[in-house]
């Protein structure tokens, strides 16, 4: 039998391998046409509501899956302070996103959240020491924030594409990079860093499903009487392919792969995201934007190098 010198004895890899890549890839194109789906179920769909609809089906499809595959949720291993932790982050990431699909475009509100992987970088060394990113790595990650950064000062330009509110909306995604980047590194720093990704994702999708529908209760939302038949088949896409199965994935990857490696590599879901509302929903590419995709692009190149 021969031993890869490149994973640890806990299962843990310190590179990206083919698999991981694929895996990766897909789930950045996902992840991408979810601030489309989002933004086309909105129409119908209070946000709010939208997010704490999707949570609840996702966590009871994770529940039919674990029970299936007779992976134990139950048992006491010291997750559930952790588990609260990123069930509270990961609403809190959702709301700023749904909420903020109304005042900018869904192109993008997905180039600012991923400024998750530049946070995630700075805060990564702290709980887990041997997650270092060498000098080139650190200017990938600078020169993909430079790039979104420039391209947020366009949302305070007098003629902003998505009127005067649009600095609201962007701000509420550089919000949720914050709020995303605080649950991986949640997720990193408690005991459900070894526990099943089943675990983890059920924590979050639970916790945030509660505390979804009490921000739409307190917003006085509630379901629509008639709900289109485009609005319901995005809410379909978001919670079974986006929030049970492809965080199902990430999640499993977190655990056996260097995080910052991940959270770099995600940066390509911007191309993916810009791609599809332009294309889907018709929504202006600026040079600005334009800009910060490459940036980001560039920066993966370099973030990902081993």
């Amino acid at each position: 039998m021969t031993i890869d010198a490149s994973t640890a004895p806990d299962g843990r890899k310190d590179h990206l391998d083919a698999f991981a890549v694929a895996a990766l890839l897909a789930c950045c194109v996902l992840w991408g046409l979810n601030q489309v789906a989002a933004k086309v179920a909105l129409a119908d769909i209070p946000p709010l509501t939208q997010a704490a609809a999707r949570s609840l089906g996702a966590a009871l499809l994770v529940l039919a899956w674990s029970r299936w595959r007779g992976i134990a949720l139950w048992a006491r291993d010291a997750t559930l302070r952790g588990g609260l932790a990123a069930g509270a982050l990961f609403a809190a990431e959702f709301a700023c996103i749904f909420v903020g699909l109304q005042f900018t475009s869904a192109s993008r509100m997905v180039v600012f959240i991923y400024l998750a992987p530049f946070v995630v970088a700075l805060g990564m060394r702290f709980v887990a020491g041997g997650e270092h990113l060498r000098p080139a790595q650190w200017l990938g990650l600078a020169i993909a924030f430079a790039g979104v950064a420039w391209a947020f000062g366009e949302a305070f330009a007098h003629d902003a594409a998505g009127g005067p509110r649009q600095w609201l909306g962007d701000t509420l995604g550089v919000a949720a990079a914050l709020f995303w980047a605080a649950t991986t590194l949640a997720i990193r720093a408690t005991a459900l860093a070894k526990a099943p990704a089943e675990k983890t994702l059920l924590y979050q999708l639970a916790v945030s499903a509660a505390l979804l529908a009490l921000g739409a209760y307190g917003a006085d939302e509630s379901w629509p009487a008639k709900v289109s038949a485009i609005a319901l088949s995005a809410l379909a896409f978001q919670t079974i392919v986006v929030t049970f199965a492809s965080y199902l994935v990430w999640f499993w990857l977190v655990r056996h792969y260097p995080a910052t490696r991940l959270a770099a590599f995600t940066l390509l879901t911007p191309v993916a995201g810009l791609a599809a509302g332009v294309g889907l929903l018709g929504e202006p590419l600026t040079m600005r934007l334009g800009v910060a995709v490459v940036a980001v692009a560039f920066g993966i190149a370099l973030v990902s190098r081993r």
